[in-house]
Order: structure tokens, then sequence, then C-alpha cells
């Protein structure tokens, strides 16, 4: 599997910010269902202090602000600089902040009382490091709600060029969080299937969003018709063919 190049990925969500909305079916679907499991714990009521690690072009975060629209404080993230627009255009003043850069690298603000993140941390370093610091900057009772990709998530392509992340499992995800001091309140995972007409069209989709950021080596033609030829014969289904994605969930408590 292929190390993630943070700086290629910049790149890469950079150039599919104009494109991303329309494409980010799943997306959309997987930051819904966080909030849905957020509200089945119960928690939080009332936020003060609120972090979103990859805002990218605010799929969340405009659910978020719709849904806690008291929110005293409101920080987003994201490795791509041209996200920090999304802020501004809040029109909220000091009440959002953008705090641009590789959060690995970021001093995390203090006294949060909701870390929240969907579609981003499968692509950090490490996560279990990410996790523990996230539970310092967190106040006691504080949540931890995030959604990220599984080891199913795009097995089609892997399968057929060898070039993919090292997915964490959805045990290996409760166990950083426990380890990092959260207790528990949820921890699922669900499989997604988006059907295309085409290789061709599955691969635009992973361009629009920005999710071609592992690609290696270009398309020649010669490739790019073996690609698709091989694609069809070992995934088709009615109505084109099958791209795979396996969100997993976890929302817990900090100390």
């Amino acid at each position: 599997m292929n190390p993630v190049d943070k700086k290629r990925v910049a790149r890469s969500f950079a150039r599919a910010l104009s494109s991303y909305d329309e494409q980010a079916i799943l997306q959309r679907r997987v930051a819904d269902r966080l909030l849905d499991l957020l509200a089945e714990t119960g928690a939080p009521r009332r936020p003060g202090r609120v972090l979103e690690i990859g805002c990218g072009t605010g799929l969340l975060t405009g659910r978020l602000v719709k849904r806690w629209p008291e929110v005293e404080k409101l920080f987003l993230n994201d490795l791509v600089p041209a996200c920090g627009s999304l802020a501004a255009s809040l029109g909220e003043g000091e009440r959002v902040g953008f705090l641009g850069g590789d959060i690995e690298e970021l001093a995390l603000p203090p006294d949060l009382d909701l870390v929240v993140s969907s579609s981003t941390l499968h692509w950090v370093h490490d996560l279990a490091a990410l996790l523990k610091r996230i539970g310092q900057a967190l106040n006691p009772g504080g949540i931890l709600a995030v959604a990220l990709y599984g080891p199913d998530t795009l097995r089609e392509i892997r399968s057929l060029t060898g070039q993919g992340l090292a997915y964490h499992d959805l045990a290996g995800l409760e166990q950083m969080a426990v380890e990092a001091g959260f207790s528990l309140l949820t921890a699922t995972q669900e499989r997604e299937r988006l059907v295309f007409p085409s290789p061709e069209a599955v691969l635009r989709h992973l361009h629009e969003t920005g999710v071609n950021a592992l690609a290696t080596g270009g398309w020649s033609r010669g490739r790019l018709q073996r690609f698709c030829r091989l694609y069809r014969d070992r995934f088709a289904v009615a109505g084109g063919v099958p791209l795979t994605y396996h969100p997993l969930y976890l929302v817990g408590l900090s100390p």
C-alpha cells in the first residue's frame, strides 16, 4: 500500500474543490450518518467550543452550524488553504476560525467540548497519537465523533492496481480510542456501494472528489484500456460497475 504524501493529497483535493460537492454522494451520506449517531448518544447537548478536522467544502460544517447555532467558537481545520474561505463565508466574525495545515503538526485549541471529523482521518500518518492529543484538548466529558474509511474501501481499485491506503479496521479504531482514554459511546461500520455506468466514470468520480491522490504512474492509453476491461470483467453488475466504500464510525467520551 502506498504511504500518504500529504502534499500530493492537498494538491489533489485543492483541484477537486469546485467539483467535490456534486460528486461527494457517499461523503454526504457519511456526514449525515455521523451526526445521526451523535444525536443517538444524546451528547453533547450544548457544545461551547468545537473543532472540525478536515472541513473541506463544508458538507459537515453546515450541518453542525444548523444543529448547534449557539456554539461559542467553531475551529475549522483543513490541509487545503483554500478551504479557509468556508470560515469567512459563515460571516460569524471571531466566532469561526480557520486552522490551516496538517492537523498532526498543529497545536490543537484547548478546552474543547466537541471534536468532529468526517471522511478525513484515514489520511493521517499516526492516528493513535492524534487521538491522544485530541483527548488532551477536550474538556472532561467532551465528545469525539469521527467517521473514516475501513479496509474494504475502494477494494475494486486496489485489486486491479495494488494501490491504496493501509486503512484501519473497526477493532483497531476502537482500541486506539480506548488507549487514548475515551469511553466508547458507539462504534459501528457499514458498507456502501455506488454504481457507475463505466470504469471511466469511476475514475472521474475519484478525480472530482480528490480521492485519486494515491494514483501513481499516470494513465497511458494502453493502461487505461486494460484497467477498464478488467474492471468490467471482474466487477460488472446490473447498471454498470460498482465502487465500494467502508465507513467506520466512532463516538467517544473523554475522561
